[in-house]
């Protein structure tokens, strides 16, 4: 007999048992309101009152096409008709064809895809790639990173989460670029740029090249803000890490498959890392999937030698179907080309718009449809809104102004990411302003000149 609770009309008893049964991450759960969820479609989803919500979070950054796309609800089910599922030892033909697509999306560089459950694992297996092709122990990451949850990839991270987890052994970070918090006292792009390079010289030189694996770089940090780097600092990496011999991993996981208006942000430089994470955007979250992208002169290390590691699920038919339709689909409707036009037609020019009207916003970064706006209690002093590691009464209030309104938004420490479907109507985007300019107007009290 099907169980009925799960298909329930009633927000309420959905509600009670999340909260009798499901325990959150990141959370105390006891200081927790889970909105209950009845359904989705594009760029809304909505609860059990009929109350809608413009994404402009895709949850948790995964939700490129939207919700529900009937070319991948579709896939998923044709797949499971087929074969719902197969152990990674055997070949399957939806493996071979998302592995194809993904390395084709890379670029000449790359061969092979190592197939993983979720971002955090991708991480966990490049840094032992990395190791285990290098002969070398150490990983390089920056403080203001996030690259999951798991041994390596949380000590890897470079936000409080990781401090209550830090067991794995040989990573060190540094300072990344970001000018409007210059840890280099830049004043301009350029400046920040070159100090930043200088910095992770040092720090390499310190801590001994014949030492370091690998630096690791989510190729735009989302959680930590969208920062962008400045021009040239790829490059720079890219130099430093050939110079020292050192490989470069690229964290895609959040910035990939269109999110920054290309298929993955690192291509917005001139150069290729050498490793490349990936999870999220892949199949847009409708079945968990995530890995890392591999070149031949990496792959041919593990010829004649054990790659030890593996995962159950390791390409999952059922996940890499969907990573075809949803590659497939994305192509097709040309969405890598939208988030770019949304990014630069309405989210950018519209964001600076109301940063003239909210003195609260202190600064806007992003590219594609991955924004991000530092807000401030003064500008002169750029005070965050909220303290590093926390919320504030002004921050929750900010994002109880934009759930009230029917936006949703990313909200991490003093920061909003506004991150919406690569596939948003041009209508959608105006709307997310919209709502955004009627939520700020809450929270400008908060402003002292």
């Amino acid at each position: 007999m099907a169980n009925s609770s799960i298909n329930s009309t009633d927000g309420a008893d959905v509600f009670a048992q999340d909260r009798a049964y499901v325990f959150h991450s990141w959370s105390a759960q006891a200081q927790i309101a889970p909105i209950p969820v009845a359904g989705a479609q594009g760029s809304y989803f909505w609860d059990y009152d009929g109350k809608k919500y413009l994404d402009f979070s895709c949850q948790l950054v995964f939700t490129n096409i939207g919700h529900q796309h009937p070319k991948v609800v579709k896939a998923i089910q044709d797949q499971a008709a087929v074969l719902a599922t197969i152990a990674p030892q055997h070949a399957n033909v939806a493996r071979n064809e998302a592995a194809k697509r993904i390395v084709e999306l890379a670029g000449p560089k790359f061969q092979k895809v190592f197939f993983t459950n979720a971002g955090a694992d991708a991480v966990e297996n490049a840094i032992r790639m990395a190791r285990l092709h290098t002969g070398k122990e150490k990983i390089l990451t920056t403080y203001r990173s996030y690259h999951g949850n798991t041994g390596a990839a949380i000590t890897a991270t470079g936000d409080p989460r990781r401090f209550p987890n830090e067991y794995a052994t040989g990573h060190v970070h540094f300072w990344g670029p970001y000018l409007y918090r210059t840890s280099f006292w830049a004043t301009t792009e350029a400046e920040e740029c070159a100090r930043a390079l200088e910095h992770l010289e040092q720090t390499i030189i310190f801590e001994g090249p014949a030492t370091i694996a690998a630096v690791m770089l989510e190729s735009i940090p989302g959680t930590a803000g969208v920062l962008v780097p400045p021009k040239g600092y790829l490059e720079g990496v890219r130099a430093l890490c050939d110079k020292y011999k050192i490989l470069w991993i690229a964290d895609e996981v959040m910035s990939g498959f269109g999110r920054a208006g290309k298929w993955f942000a690192f291509q917005h430089s001139t150069v290729a890392p050498d490793l490349i994470t990936f999870a999220k955007g892949v199949t847009s979250g409708y079945v968990a999937l995530g890995g890392v992208i591999i070149p031949e002169e990496i792959a041919k290390t593990f010829d004649d030698r054990v790659f030890p590691g593996g995962l159950t699920y390791s390409g999952h038919p059922l996940a890499c179907a969907t990573a075809v339709a949803t590659l497939d689909a994305m192509k097709e409707e040309k969405m890598v080309e939208n988030a770019a036009h949304i990014g630069e037609t309405i989210l950018g020019p519209g964001l600076r718009d109301l940063a003239r009207k909210h003195m609260v916003m202190g600064d806007i970064r992003g590219t594609g449809v991955f924004w991000s706006v530092d807000f401030v209690s003064n500008r002169e002093t750029r005070a965050p809104l909220a303290p590093y590691g926390a919320s504030s009464p002004a921050m929750n209030e900010l994002v109880a102004a934009c759930r009230k309104n029917g936006l949703m938004p990313f909200a991490n420490f003093n920061r909003l990411q506004l991150v919406p479907p690569c596939n948003i109507s041009e209508a959608d985007a105006k709307l997310g302003l919209e709502l955004l300019d009627k939520s700020i107007s809450e929270i400008d009290k908060y402003y002292t000149a």
